[in-house]
């Protein structure tokens, strides 16, 4: 018989300290000072009720922002290579580039029931590729992962007036950063998977998904710069053409699987408003210090005013510098905060910025 229990506010954050994913990964708040937030659940011995924290979060990721373009490019207007990090996107880059436009492809794949018994499960996500994309040439491939109260829609980038779409097609036509994929994945793994009814304890197993399935997927469908081979293939031989970052919940999936586990996929991170089960400082410190591998940039942007995240996300990236001589500020790693919330306003900006930081 499954036992439901009811956890207040402070309790539910006690049992975040401890809890254990069924991935057998623990689920470790970033910090104790914000209660509010713990966005965990139970799936073994009891089933718990929402925790306080996680019904804002996702509040804050479905409210309306205006996310269409500012109006069309202009037909034939210069290139200009003028982008640079900014606390704004400038007009131009989030115009309808009608010129020379990308495409978007919904692909399904399949995958395993990670969090469950392994079964197979068919997996969505949706794929960028660039104006001009040539399959006699190699791409760099971005893996863009949402939130807690979304899926691979959240981040919108699913027809042409795509706002990550609009900002890639506009830095590619100015010349201020080199063609590249963008992948948005489900990042539950599971068989339920759905942005409403899951479990968010699946967030945690994406980690097998993404070396198993995903990326494999990617790789053999798509022109990369990975040998691909059905027999098996050396991911780590290109680990320097990945990217992962991510919104919320994706932040702490860039830390805590895309460091935590996958330095071996991956050499840049971007990292938007850090879920507060994100690990600390102290702890993907010492992962990237016990690693062989190097990275070659951590990008971070929370806003001022994040209620949500900007506590767990400074505990979990902010002072990293002094932990580990792998990362310098100014050099592969930079702190941003900036005026807003936890909403896309802060998110498109950490896109757009993040762009420019890749695979440079």
């Amino acid at each position: 018989m499954i036992k439901t229990t009811k956890i207040t506010k402070a309790c539910a954050f006690i049992l975040a300290l401890t809890l254990v994913s069924a991935c057998g990964d623990r689920l470790t708040p970033a910090t104790i000072d914000e209660p509010v937030s713990t966005e965990t659940s139970v799936s073994e011995e009891a089933s718990v009720e929402t925790p306080d924290g996680i019904k804002e979060a996702i509040e804050a990721e479905t409210s309306s922002v205006d996310d269409a373009p500012v109006g069309e490019a202009e037909e034939g207007a210069e290139r200009v290579a003028d982008a640079e990090i900014s606390e704004i996107i400038p007009g131009k880059y989030i115009k309808l580039q009608l010129k020379e436009s990308g495409t978007i492809e919904k692909i399904t794949y399949t995958s395993k029931d990670y969090f469950g018994d392994e079964s197979d499960v068919e997996k969505e996500a949706y794929v960028y590729l660039p104006y001009g994309y040539d399959e006699s040439k190699q791409y760099n491939v971005l893996y863009l992962m949402h939130g807690i109260g979304g899926d691979e829609e959240e981040w919108g980038m699913t027809g042409s007036s795509s706002r990550v779409k609009c900002i890639m097609d506009n830095l590619i036509y100015n010349g201020d950063i080199e063609p590249f994929i963008v992948v948005t994945p489900n990042g539950r793994s599971a068989k339920n998977h759905a942005k409403n009814g899951s479990d968010f304890n699946s967030f945690y197993c994406f980690g097998k998904e993404l070396r198993n399935d995903l990326i494999p997927y990617i790789e053999s469908h798509y022109s990369t710069y990975a040998e691909f081979d059905e027999a098996g293939y050396d991911l780590t031989a290109t680990r320097n053409h990945r990217a992962m970052a991510g919104l919320s919940m994706g932040g702490m999936q860039t830390i805590n699987i895309g460091i935590g586990e996958s330095l071996d996929l991956f050499s840049y991170f971007g990292a938007f408003s850090a879920a507060p089960t994100s690990n600390t400082a102290p702890i993907t410190a010492k992962t990237i210090n016990d690693s062989d591998y190097t990275i070659d940039y951590f990008y971070n942007i929370c806003g001022k005013s994040d209620g949500t995240a900007l506590s767990s996300h400074t505990a979990a990236a902010k002072s990293i510098c002094s932990l580990t001589d792998k990362l310098t500020d100014g050099e592969n790693f930079m702190w941003q905060e900036v005026k807003g919330a936890h909403d896309f306003n802060v998110w498109y900006l950490g896109f757009y910025n993040f762009a420019q930081i890749a695979f440079k």
